[in-house]
């Protein structure tokens, strides 16, 4: 691992630090007047993504400023209670041409909660191209440059909270009204995993507490998010925990290998899946868990993992993937899922000292 002397992690820090206020100033003197944007998430957009995005775009329209939400995809019924979701554009259902137009024509294209523009999909060859300023808000590792503006940290358990910290920059709080208190609380609470991950920290409180302060009704938030099981989802539940679940305690591992007959089988809808994962990882032995699908577009690979173990190290390496420590992503280079589960297996006696030592 590299080290610094401890004169040059200061001098980097406050370079950071230096680079993000001279980020902040320009980005309050460009909002200084209305622009014309469009704001999007991430493709299949979580809890934090789209709570993030429709945050945003409420106070910008508050602020006088023409916005537009575009999705990549769709994303799960559980988060479309969200005020301003059935005005959200889906570039992959039909919303195209659209979309091109709307990005043609931005003044600004906010970019939140990725740092990478192949996390949208066909929309980033898009905004690549486009003239408009691009700004970026995000708490994943390793962003990409493509933003004329960079708001990227990965001290922040979600981009919602560097949203609400961003609004009450630009001295609006009190534009904060209590849908977008419980957009912001919903992708706090979900990126946590119920604050029970170890991103959860002091500040991650702190704002969520200054958001219930702003009415966000956290009961009503929870029965939205956690109580809304379809029975077509609670079947694939039992099906992939009793047909699908394979166990490796030798190595500490825990994963499932969904098929496309799987997802067919149970009527899968968009989110149906999202969490599975985690039931993995809930065994009182195991410190790292994948989610292997098979899906139209490919091989997806959702991994996650416990105290010291890196899982977006192991993304990264293996799979073109990334994410957080605890929490990554990606995807195979094979066709075939029967391969990638042996790929993703034999992987594992290389990580063997990592895993069993990991706390």
């Amino acid at each position: 691992m590299r080290t610094f002397a401890p004169w040059k992690k200061w001098l980097m820090l406050n370079r950071a630090f230096y680079n993000y206020m001279q980020d902040l100033e320009g980005f309050k003197s460009f909002l200084s007047s209305p622009k014309k944007g469009v704001i999007i998430p991430h493709a299949k957009p979580d809890g934090d993504a789209l709570g993030s995005c429709l945050a945003w775009y409420h106070f910008l329209l508050k602020k006088g400023h023409e916005v537009k939400v575009i999705s990549p995809t769709d994303y799960p019924a559980f988060l479309k209670w969200m005020k301003g979701q059935d005005e959200v554009l889906v570039y992959e259902d039909g919303g195209e041409a659209e979309a091109e137009k709307l990005v043609q024509e931005a003044e600004v294209v906010y970019c939140l909660d990725f740092n990478d523009l192949k996390r949208i999909n066909g929309l980033g060859e898009l905004v690549e191209k486009c003239t408009a300023k691009k700004v970026m808000v995000d708490h994943h590792q390793e962003p990409t440059d493509f933003a004329d503006f960079t708001f990227s940290d990965t001290s922040y358990a979600a981009t919602c909270e560097m949203i609400y910290e961003l609004i009450v920059e630009l001295d609006g709080r009190e534009l904060v009204d209590q849908d977008m208190a419980e957009e912001l609380y919903a992708g706090i609470m979900t990126d946590t995993g119920g604050f029970k991950h170890s991103n959860t920290t002091k500040k991650t409180h702190t704002i969520t507490a200054d958001l219930i302060d702003l009415k966000a009704d956290t009961a009503k938030i929870g029965k939205y998010i956690y109580d809304a099981n379809s029975l077509d989802r609670l079947r694939f539940l039992g099906f992939a925990l009793s047909q699908r679940l394979q166990v490796l305690p030798e190595y500490r591992t825990a994963f499932f290998a969904i098929t496309a007959e799987d997802l067919k089988k149970f009527n899968e809808q968009t989110g149906d899946t999202e969490g599975f994962v985690n039931y993995a990882l809930s065994m009182r032995e195991i410190v790292f868990a994948a989610m292997i699908i098979q899906r139209k577009d490919g091989i997806k690979m959702s991994f996650r993992s416990k105290g010291t173990f890196d899982a977006s190290v192991f993304a990264k390496a293996n799979f073109n993937g990334g994410g957080h420590k605890n929490a990554a992503g990606g995807i195979s280079d094979l066709e075939d899922i029967e391969g990638t589960v042996e790929k993703f297996t034999n992987l594992l006696p290389a990580y063997k000292e990592e895993l069993l030592n990991a706390n």
